[in-house]
């Protein structure tokens, strides 16, 4: 018998959202990951908000909902809240009940500001990966590391003199711009709109675009990421922070830490040796001598460090995907705490399969 195209609205529902989500629904191990982590950093919380007052938005909610932007590369924090509004898995995950009022959207931005003021994304990442069970998933004496380019939200014809001088765009929503025979730096120029995006162009023939620049440490077990950075965009960037981020280790035993053609150049190499790392960098013997010797060569580990060295590219990928590869914030600390969580998201989406394999 044919059913009836009949709108049945019911007054009250006796299903949580809880219930709705299937059990074996990907999200699950996951938010159990993040409550945990979430947990151990209750303390931090506390020294970021003041006693008295009006209660804000809890930051685990508030966290939770910037995970679920990541994975589901939801474009902005508007449409983020909408969904929050009528998706039950949403609000499952964030932690709101079938009939919890969503925060508004200024609100929502203004609550992450102090979370940014506290370096919360590089706790939460820390705080995941020191997890006893994740713990034993990571390598602790081979690595890799690379860098990308994070397009900047601002456009070419915002960069203009410093001085003041130079004619603007032309009227109207996206006036013309006209740079025929005008000589333009990072030292005389600046964007208007995100002053701390620098103009980069990743090689000849590339486009200059105006950009930053972000670096990541993944150990090579299992391809994780361990340590983000992001810097300026610069020719020494990448080399600079790879060094900060195998100086941060933990430990002073010997690591083997592999990397593209970029990195290979004679100070690189000799700060790997001073931090008791042997260099695996890709050997970059076009019109000039390599760096990298027999010493390095010879060994079996270092073919191995260039094929699972290529894996982090993997991770720019996604993170990228995840909506920064033309970032939606202004200024380095806030395009850098996105970059940091974006990071942890890209962890939290592996770690359920990998715990299950363990």
């Amino acid at each position: 018998m044919r059913g009836l195209d009949e709108r049945s609205e019911g007054l009250f529902s006796y299903l949580s959202c809880e219930a709705r989500v299937p059990a074996s629904h990907p999200l699950r191990p996951i938010r159990a990951i993040v409550d945990e982590a979430l947990e151990v950093m209750s303390p931090a919380f506390e020294g970021l908000y003041s006693r008295i007052g009006r209660p804000s938005i809890p930051p685990e909610k508030l966290l939770r909902a910037l995970l679920l932007q990541a994975f589901y590369s939801v474009r902005s924090e508007r449409q983020l809240m909408e969904q929050l509004d009528y998706n039950l898995l949403f609000r499952w995950f964030v932690g709101l009940s079938m009939d919890a009022p969503v925060w508004d959207v200024t609100v929502f931005t203004k609550n992450r500001e102090r979370l940014l003021a506290g370096d919360v994304a590089a706790k939460f990442l820390a705080t995941v990966l020191d997890q006893p069970r994740v713990k034993t998933l990571l390598s602790d004496e081979h690595f890799s590391v690379d860098g990308t380019l994070i397009e900047a939200w601002a456009s070419v014809k915002s960069f203009r003199p410093k001085d003041g001088s130079g004619e603007p765009p032309g009227p109207g929503r996206n006036g013309e711009r006209d740079f025929h025979g005008e000589k333009r730096s990072n030292e005389t120029h600046a964007s208007t709109t995100d002053p701390e995006a620098r103009l980069y162009r990743k090689g000849n023939g590339q486009p200059a675009k105006l950009a930053f620049m972000g670096h990541a440490l993944m150990e090579n077990r299992h391809a994780l990421v361990v340590d983000v950075r992001l810097t300026a965009a610069t020719g020494l960037a990448e080399r600079e922070a790879a060094v900060a981020m195998v100086e941060a280790i933990p430990g002073r035993h010997r690591i083997t830490v592999g990397a593209d053609k970029a990195y290979d150049t004679r100070d690189f190499v000799a700060n790997m040796r001073e931090l008791g790392a042997a260099p695996h960098v890709a050997q970059n013997t076009n019109n000039r001598r390599s760096a990298i010797d027999g010493r390095t060569t010879r060994h079996p580990g270092y073919a191995v460090s260039l094929r699972i060295r290529k894996r982090i590219e993997e991770v720019f990928g996604w993170i990228k995907g995840a909506g920064l590869r033309k970032t939606r914030h202004r200024g380095t600390a806030r395009v850098g705490w996105m970059f940091t969580l974006t990071a942890a998201a890209y962890n939290l989406i592996r770690l359920p399969k990998l715990l299950a394999a363990a």
